[in-house]
């Protein structure tokens, strides 16, 4: 059994399907997929029944899905839509409008219940899973030597909602506190921010967040003596919101590190 991550396909319907079939995950798997399924590309709710659909998937939240959430159970307020509208809300509104009633409700309904974190363990190392991040703990907030899935996810429980769908330069510019000197604790994992703008606002990469061919990528942060050299942070955001030229639909295997790419072509 392995477990899986991605986040932010935006819509990316048909990438994200070729990616599944090449990496072809088993049922046995575990997948996270850290929100952002909506908007701007070309077929949203294709890629929210895709998601809805993968045999042992947790699927969270995203900042995306929010609007879209905010928009809906405000009866479509102007402000709502105008917030919505300027994070590409088109191309959701046109595939949700496009379902008969019965179907748009079942679909919005199960987004409205999804989840905002996650938490596994894999080999003795712990992983938080969220869309965003988190806002980093005070010093001597928490030993992360003694950390379990079960504290953790209290901890998680403390944390504002708005920063683990939202939160950018105050999670990716320092540690987060829950990796010691020696390495111990737990790396999150996380999407929100495509990783290339993480040259402008994260602490310390592992390497440039783009591929020989000038594509956005999955990169780490952190590393430093504060976390005994771990990189306590993982960006999964490969871009894809940028659609062809700009990024890609990404998959990362926790257990080994693994990452898998597919390019978006123009008009999918």
């Amino acid at each position: 059994m392995a477990t899986y991550a991605f986040s932010d396909v935006h819509g990316h319907r048909a990438p994200l399907e070729r990616l599944l079939e090449r990496v072809a995950p088993s049922d046995d798997d575990t997948i996270f997929m850290l929100g952002d399924m909506v908007d701007r590309g070309p077929d949203p709710v294709g890629v929210m029944r895709l998601c809805r659909s993968l045999k042992g998937a947790q699927v969270l939240m995203g900042n995306h899905e929010d609007l879209m959430m905010s928009y809906v159970t405000s009866g479509g307020s102007a402000v709502a839509q105008l917030n919505w509208e300027i994070n590409g809300s088109h191309t959701t509104l046109a595939g949700l409008e496009a379902l008969g009633e019965p179907d748009r409700l079942d679909l919005l309904d199960w987004v409205f219940n999804l989840p905002l974190c996650g938490v596994c363990e894999l080999e003795g190392r712990l992983f938080v899973l969220v869309h965003a991040g988190i806002r980093p703990l005070a010093p001597a907030t928490v030993v992360p030597a003694s950390l379990t899935p079960e504290t953790l996810a209290r901890l998680l429980d403390d944390q504002d909602a708005e920063d683990l769908m939202w939160i950018r330069e105050e999670f990716w510019s320092r540690p987060t506190g829950l990796v010691d000197e020696q390495g111990r604790g737990a790396v999150v994992i996380a999407g929100h921010t495509p990783a290339v703008y993480l040259t402008r606002m994260a602490d310390h990469l592992e390497r440039e967040p783009v591929d020989a061919d000038g594509l956005c990528r999955q990169v780490r942060a952190g590393g430093q003596p504060q976390t005994g050299g771990v990189w306590d942070r993982w960006d999964i955001d490969a871009g894809a919101a940028g659609g062809a030229g700009f990024g890609q639909v990404s998959l990362l295997r926790l257990d080994d590190g693994a990452e898998f790419y597919e390019r978006i072509a123009e008009g999918e």
